[in-house]
């Protein structure tokens, strides 16, 4: 149950700082090199997703990883 809950936690976050880009899901996906289906599965906290993949969304929202976890 606790996994789940952290998913969505970074999925939410994903979602909030890439609204404030102002980009699609799939603009953002085609961004970082993410398929659009997976990045969506993220952002809804259905995966529990590798750090190498964590990396990639921050660098691609601009943000530091621990900016990315903020207020999780």
């Amino acid at each position: 149950m606790e996994s789940i809950m952290i998913t969505e936690k970074v999925g939410n976050r994903i979602r909030e700082l890439r609204n404030e880009t102002g980009l699609s899901q799939e603009k953002f996906a085609l961004k970082i090199g993410m398929d659009r289906t997976y990045f969506a599965s993220v952002e809804l906290g259905k995966r529990n997703i590798a750090l190498k993949n964590i990396e990639k969304i921050a660098n691609g929202l601009g943000v530091t990883l621990s900016e990315l976890f903020e207020g999780i």
